[in-house]
């Protein structure tokens, strides 16, 4: 069977060092566990192979808790319990060839009644003292088209760094983007040096820098996140000390935040000597599952995850790694181990079922006394958030006017164009970017245009131009009949031609130019197309960013000048109105009306 595996994990143990990035063809061997009573076996195997000098790159499922404590109450597994290959070396890493990008429509996902029920469970569980958390998760499931290895590429640049794998056992495929640390581990005869860092606690990313800045401040000072994050603490360092020299267990680093793409996370490092001649089953033995997707205590909250999650997690929440031999031949002629897990968050799982394959992301937050359905259900929808992201192709976009051959406002849609490409981590080019620009109004040098400037994945440019008609005002606008769901997500911050959410508005009645959106909050936000601005008060206001919009050119112009401030308009300050703008730099400050 031919298997092809990467890796690309950071060395938290040797901060500065190169990351473990590899590629693996055909496996010398496959040691698998589908009963409980392999399990420990086959990670006896994998730590004797490494002592040899091999590799094994594999995964360990969630249902496999059972094989280091009975008490750990979990489904049949749907998989092997413990999988992983075992080559003679690793290969270098080699970017996998071109192809089309993959989609993932995904047509079935958690829905807030189940989730408000369970929440409900869990509080009254805790209220009644049987525990202090518990990790509720619930799967995504849809369908891919296209290839896995392009689907892993974009999830990578969903969620760049961390943990990554791509695993394809013949039966299923890993594709996990994790940032969380399992533990990473290096023996040596006079004991090991053990790391665990177990990732609680979550905030949104700020749409401003500054809103940023105080997301991440939120996230390390807020009690319920603290509380969340110290109950798993205290929970690895009593599964570390079971294979901890004496007096060695650590907290070094206590509520660190990590800035990742569409959320922060809060950490904390728990660190100590491993007795001599610990091996690998016994460092599973003592920290399987980790604490971060259980809750506290571990027992308990399985147990509670048993009964509200009807179906096995799999290798979601299980530990996804590699295992290689450390240093130089010992005197026993054998190799020390170094092992790196993670804890496979952010991971996708491919099946083929028939003609089709078959995917499955699983999302979850840790649930306390202090949670709230509202803020919780919104923490699930941030964390889902990057493989949203990598499930559709997506170019970046700008829309200029050029004008007798000049562009307006051309720094400005730059330097947003050049923000997005940090956010989305695409290329950027300055220099490609003006040719091509320079190439098309060389074509275009008189009349009016609309130009809808686009960077795709690569960072490669592409521009277009039509014909730019002039816009009678005023221009008639509706308001939207529902809530945008989607105001706070970042095909909303940044200009993109992922537009589903705002094409489900745009007006069918003849005549009306565009929708007046607004957020579930009650708070007006933007057009499908362009800005919206308001005279109430005997002043003109336009929404802050803090609303959920795109912070569009014009609006940056018109608020330079002076034209408008910003405030926050609310659905009922509609009666109150007096007058009604559009704004957007290709057609600038349009006189509107609301019907």
């Amino acid at each position: 069977m031919f298997v092809i595996s990467r890796i690309d994990f950071t060395q938290p143990l040797a901060p500065g060092a190169p990351r473990l990035r590899y590629a693996f063809g055909t496996p010398r061997e496959v040691l698998a566990a589908h009963a409980l009573h392999e399990v420990r076996g086959v990670l006896d195997a994998v730590h004797a192979a490494a002592e040899q000098g091999r590799w094994c790159v594999g995964f360990v499922r969630y249902e496999a808790a059972a094989a280091f404590d009975a008490a750990l109450l979990t489904h049949a597994s749907d998989g092997p319990l413990a999988w992983f290959a075992v080559y003679d070396a690793p290969l270098p890493w080699s970017a996998p060839d071109a192809e089309p990008p993959a989609q993932v429509t995904w047509t079935d996902s958690p829905d807030r009644a189940t989730f408000d029920a369970a929440l409900a469970q869990i509080q009254q569980a805790i209220a009644a003292g049987e525990l202090y958390q518990v990790n509720h998760t619930a799967p995504l499931r849809g369908t891919l088209q296209g290839s896995p290895q392009a689907l892993f590429a974009a999830l990578q640049r969903a969620q760049p760094g961390g943990y990554a794998a791509h695993i394809d056992t013949g039966g299923e495929q890993v594709l996990s983007v994790s940032p969380e640390l399992f533990f990473d581990w290096q023996d040596a005869p006079e004991g090991g040096r053990l790391l665990t860092r177990p990732m609680k606690g979550t905030a949104p990313r700020g749409a401003t820098p500054e809103d940023d800045a105080l997301q991440a401040a939120h996230l390390r000072t807020a009690p319920k996140e603290r509380a969340e994050n110290v109950m798993i603490v205290d929970l690895l360092r009593n599964d570390v000390s079971r294979i901890a020299l004496p007096h060695s267990v650590r907290v070094p680093v206590l509520f660190a935040t990590q800035a990742l793409p569409t959320v922060w996370q809060m950490t904390s490092d728990v660190t100590a000597r491993t007795r001599p001649g610990t091996t690998l089953t016994e460092v599973f033995a003592a920290l399987f599952p980790c604490g971060s997707v259980t809750g506290a205590p571990k027992v308990r909250a399985m147990q509670m995850i048993h009964a509200l999650e009807g179906a096995p997690r799999g290798v979601y929440c299980g530990a996804v790694g590699v295992v290689r031999p450390a240093g130089p031949l010992g005197a026993q002629g054998q190799h020390a181990v170094a092992a790196t897990f993670n804890v496979p968050i952010r991971t996708v799982v491919l099946r083929a079922e028939g003609a089709q394959t078959r995917a499955t992301c699983g999302i979850g937050s840790g649930i306390t006394s202090g949670a709230l359905a509202d803020a919780e259900w919104q923490e699930w929808q941030h964390k889902r958030a990057f493989v949203e992201r990598a499930s559709q192709p997506f170019d970046l976009l700008e829309t200029l006017a050029l004008k007798t051959g000049t562009f307006q406002h051309l720094d400005e849609h730059l330097a947003r164009l050049q923000s997005a490409t940090a956010h989305f981590g695409v290329p950027w080019d300055a220099a490609a970017v003006s040719q091509c620009l320079q190439a098309l109004a060389a074509g275009h040098a008189e009349g009016a245009w609309r130009v809808r400037l686009l960077l795709d994945a690569t960072g490669t440019p592409r521009a277009e131009a039509f014909a730019l008609q002039p816009t009678a005002e005023p221009v008639r606008l509706q308001l939207a009949p529902r809530p945008l769901a989607e105001a706070h997500s970042e095909f909303v911050r940044y200009k993109t031609t992922r537009r589903a959410h705002y094409a489900a508005f745009a007006p069918t009645t003849p005549g009306v130019f565009d929708t007046v959106l607004w957020n579930t909050a009650g708070e007006i936000t933007e057009g499908t197309f362009g800005n919206i601005a308001a005279l109430i008060d005997g002043r003109w206001v336009t929404p802050p960013l803090s609303s959920g919009l795109l912070p569009g050119v014009g609006r940056a112009v018109a608020l330079r000048e002076g034209r408008v401030v910003e405030a926050v308009l609310r659905v009922a300050d509609v009666p109150r109105v007096q007058g009604w703008a559009f704004i957007n730099s290709l057609r600038g400050w349009l006189a509107a009306e609301l019907d």
